[in-house]
């Protein structure tokens, strides 16, 4: 669900709500950038007398407040813990969320730093250990309001909405059905019993800056319950034998820090599977937002599912 508030989020409102929120007369100068983010509004806004913060305001519909706040809950226990991670201020009312428009919205500091494309193995060795110590922080306590990674949910739920949706080409939704039952019927006795705490979801390379040579990691939007694999394999995505090594150097600065079973390695390529699958149906259900249709002009084309299905063909192959 996407409302017409969120779509035409003008800088007057903007502006009006992060003024409320942080309080204490606290005034924009009127410089408002926008950042890069399909999901959220999120938009780096200037101020007076005072550090520059940035501004998420949530798409609709896709989070409720208490799940926003487990989010929050779990940003907070990291930077208690002293591991780097963007935490969200608190605000005037009291809470790290705000309300404005109908849409709720979160105040970050402003941070600097850099991405790396490619990590040496130092940088392996080093992010293997500050994942180590984000998922000791992970394994406290449950995210009760989030949602956990199974081959039910980005499998299953996903395909029953591109189904409902009507958002697969006609000539080609047989086939893509099929190959998605075919995988999650392979890959769910591989989740039994695996361990499934909070994580981030979404720690690819993008996702986390470098500032004096430590990592900081930022954007919790995807934050679940999950196998602790899932943020491993996202840092290193190659399948060769290049990336197998580097997953071993990350693992063993990891278990420097924390135990790792490393047989749930055996989860990297249905993992990717389910991934890709999710990642069809998450831009079916924001479609209706023009950026997304800039972002996706062919989905929905036959050409964008054949690739599609030629792509779940490999990864059922890959686990024959």
């Amino acid at each position: 669900m996407v409302t017409d508030s969120f779509l035409s989020l003008d800088p007057v409102r903007l502006l009006d709500a992060v003024e409320a929120g942080l309080g204490s007369g606290a005034r924009a100068t009127g410089r408002c950038l926008a950042l890069n983010s399909l999901e959220n509004r999120v938009y780096e806004i200037e101020l007076e007398e005072r550090e520059s913060v940035v501004a998420k305001f949530y798409r609709p519909g896709r989070w409720s407040r208490d799940s926003i706040l487990d989010e929050h809950a779990f940003i907070a226990e990291l930077a208690a813990a002293e591991i780097p991670a963007a935490a969200p201020l608190q605000l005037s009312n009291g809470s790290t969320l705000g309300e404005a428009s109908g849409l709720w919205f979160a105040l970050f500091p402003k941070f600097r730093g850099r991405l790396l494309p490619e990590l040496d193995d130092g940088q392996l060795q080093q992010i293997g250990r500050w994942l180590a110590r984000v998922h000791n922080v992970g394994v406290l306590r449950p995210a009760l309001h989030r949602l956990t990674l199974t081959p039910e949910w980005w499998g299953l739920e996903s395909i029953k909405f591109l189904l409902a949706s009507n958002s697969i080409d006609g000539q080609l939704c047989a086939r893509y059905e099929r190959g998605v039952r075919t995988l999650v019927d392979r890959i769910t006795p591989l989740f039994v019993g695996t361990e499934s705490i909070r994580i981030h979801g979404d720690c690819h390379l993008g996702n986390v800056l470098w500032h004096a040579q430590s990592p900081h990691l930022i954007d919790f939007d995807d934050m679940m319950m999950g196998p602790p694999v899932q943020d491993v394999w996202l840092v290193v995505r190659g399948r060769d034998v290049e990336a197998n090594r580097q997953r071993d150097v990350l693992c063993d600065g990891y278990e420097q820090m924390r135990d790792f079973d490393r047989t749930t390695l055996r989860l990297i390529e249905p993992l990717r599977a389910l991934r890709m699958i999710h990642y069809a149906a998450w831009i079916a259900r924001r479609y209706q937002d023009p950026a997304f249709q800039r972002a996706f002009p062919e989905f929905g084309s036959y050409r964008y599912w054949l690739s599609e299905c030629e792509d779940l063909d490999n990864q059922i192959a890959l686990l024959t």
